[in-house]
């Protein structure tokens, strides 16, 4: 199915190097329902570069219907790029860059936080 007729919801994940914490949700989320399309991204310019990860565009704020950033700073650094457009798709999660990707608590917290906003969630 191509996504232009997909009517799926799109949950873009963000942090700052999208290595771990927007990672894990986005491969997280993805391995455990079809019923959304998810995505991640970093902030940090620079160090998505560096370590050739997924670095947050315009672009993918437009694509997103939600937008579930990690810190206050990831909405700020979006709101300020984008003059406050798209602030009503983003949630504030408040989960700090102290988790490794993938890392049991991570996903206990994850799956806790982001379950309110979704509105299918299966299996969590």
């Amino acid at each position: 199915m191509s996504e232009k007729n997909d009517n799926r919801i799109k949950v873009l994940f963000v942090c700052s190097a999208n290595l771990q914490r927007s990672k894990t949700g986005e491969n997280y989320f993805s391995s455990i329902t079809d019923e959304y399309i998810f995505q991640s991204a970093g902030t940090n310019l620079k160090i998505c570069a560096k370590e050739g990860t997924n670095p947050i565009t315009e672009e993918l704020v437009i694509w997103a219907d939600t937008i579930l950033v990690m810190e206050t700073k990831h909405a700020s650094i979006i709101n300020n790029h984008t003059q406050e457009k798209y602030h009503n798709k983003i949630v504030v999660l408040d989960i700090p860059d102290i988790y490794k990707y993938y890392q049991d608590e991570l996903i206990s917290i994850l799956k806790e936080r982001v379950a309110p906003h979704l509105k299918k969630v299966v299996n969590l």
